[in-house]
């Protein structure tokens, strides 16, 4: 009998292999650098034995996600979303969305995923095509409080819809 390696599969990685991968793939975030907050989750996809996708998960930055309403204890921030060639970011965001985040979510107690996407680095799509839920907006105004450095717009993406929905706190009109 003849045993073959899997074409594809995924696997944890710890952050210093994730951190080599986002620099050789020159993801334009760099490397994930923020502190070790409650949990982090990193994952990657190998076709033949090689790496050729990343995602990176862990705690939001902030108590609440943008003005949304969501809180950090009910959710996964999917902070990096890397990969070697272009076509595998796709692959990967829906292979971490069915079958990643669910056992993420379990282990800690979390309802949805979010993601912040920069605009002005990515258009969105990827998240749109996937099915995520465009929940809010972010940044662009001044200085990040954090880094010092200039603000940038961001939009929110949130999966699964109808969760998302559901944990979305109406924000009030501006009296006229």
């Amino acid at each position: 009998m003849m045993l073959v390696a899997p074409v594809q599969h995924i696997e944890a990685v710890d952050r210093a292999e994730l951190n080599r991968l986002l620099v050789r793939w020159g993801h334009r975030m760099g490397p994930y650098q923020r502190p070790a907050y409650t949990f982090e989750a990193h994952h990657a996809m190998f076709e033949r034995g090689e790496p050729v996708a990343v995602a990176a998960a862990g705690e939001t930055v902030r108590e609440v996600v943008g003005q949304t309403g969501i809180r950090r204890a009910a959710c996964v921030e999917l902070v990096r979303l890397c990969a070697a060639r272009p076509g595998l970011c796709r692959p990967m965001l829906r292979l971490w969305r069915e079958m990643l985040f669910p056992a993420i979510a379990a282990a800690h107690g979390r309802a949805l995923a979010v993601s912040y996407q920069d605009e002005a680095l990515h258009s969105g799509d990827l998240y749109r095509f996937d099915g995520w839920l465009l929940v809010g907006r972010g940044g662009g105004g001044g200085t990040d409080a954090r880094t010092g450095r200039s603000g940038r717009r961001m939009k929110i993406w949130a999966w699964p819809r109808d969760v998302a929905a559901a944990a979305l706190t109406p924000i009030p009109e501006a009296a006229e």
